[in-house]
């Protein structure tokens, strides 16, 4: 019976990991995640000593240098289940990344308008993917040097952001209330629901990420473009969705940027913190 219970890890006669077919040496220990291959290429212009893609199934990473600073970003594919394979699979084989997620979201807040960012500092944990890890009271918090990173870097560059929850689902149209032909949600009042609660916004994949970071004691977190409004039931045009995605990539790397700079100041010491400076 004990082998059923032993420790299995998945990946090719090569060493690559099965899925992400990516092995050590492969990745940056600073990753950005996004669902969109092509957020990957987006990323991959603004990097210097850009290495060749490595594409298996959904899953495209690219690594290159931010600052002088190697980085690396992978589309994961949308949903809590993908973004599980590609946590669990770096963790395999990159010592103590720092994820960042640089996604798309449904903007909750009437304030919050389209184009805006979101910055988590949790997730509603509306997917069960994290069932099969943790208890159903388990929080799902990102890690507060990123957070602090986030912000810092959004407010740096005046972008408009918000900093709050997000609520992380596992589809997007059921799952997020939404009605549309033929397919009627169970809970249509969700989105109202959740913005009682000063929920932001609702997207996919955060709340996976923040808690297998904290089992696995990863640094986490995520900065999202509002791409609609909930309350007035509009979506974001091409122009705006442009300069949104660009101004959560630049955050996101401008994040890494002072992670990095954190990380030399806090030198042997267990936590950054504000008095030490960046």
């Amino acid at each position: 019976m004990s082998q059923y219970l032993s420790a299995e890890r998945v990946q090719t006669a090569s060493g690559k990991q099965y899925h992400i077919g990516c092995g050590p040496g492969d990745l940056a220990s600073y990753i950005l995640l996004c669902g969109d291959p092509a957020r990957v290429d987006k990323v991959a212009k603004l990097l210097k000593n850009v290495k060749p893609a490595i594409k298996h199934r959904e899953y495209v990473s690219i690594t290159g240098t931010w600052q002088g600073i190697p980085v690396s970003v992978m589309a994961t594919g949308m949903g809590p289940d993908n973004t599980e394979i590609a946590v669990v699979e770096i963790a395999q084989i990159v010592e103590s990344p720092t994820l960042i997620r640089i996604g798309s979201s449904g903007g909750l807040k009437k304030e919050a308008a389209i184009g805006d960012l979101a910055i988590s500092t949790g997730a509603v944990r509306l997917e069960n993917t994290t069932d099969f890890f943790v208890c159903d009271g388990y929080p799902a918090v990102a890690h507060h040097e990123v957070l602090l990173a986030l912000i810092e870097a959004a407010d740096q560059s005046n972008f408009s952001y918000h900093v709050g929850l997000t609520a992380t689902a596992p589809g997007f149209y059921g799952a997020q209330g939404r009605t549309v032909p033929k397919f009627a949600p169970k809970d249509p009042e969700l989105p109202k629901k959740l913005d009682s609660m000063n929920v932001i916004n609702l997207e996919m994949e955060a709340s996976v990420l923040f808690v297998l970071g904290n089992l696995a004691g990863l640094r986490t977190g995520a900065v999202c473009a509002l791409y609609n409004n909930r309350h007035l039931n509009r979506f974001i045009d091409e122009a705006t969705m442009k300069k949104a995605e660009a101004e959560c990539i630049e955050t996101g790397l401008k994040a890494i940027e002072i992670l990095s700079r954190m990380d030399k100041i806090r030198g042997k010491k267990k936590h950054w913190t504000p008095s030490m400076g960046i």
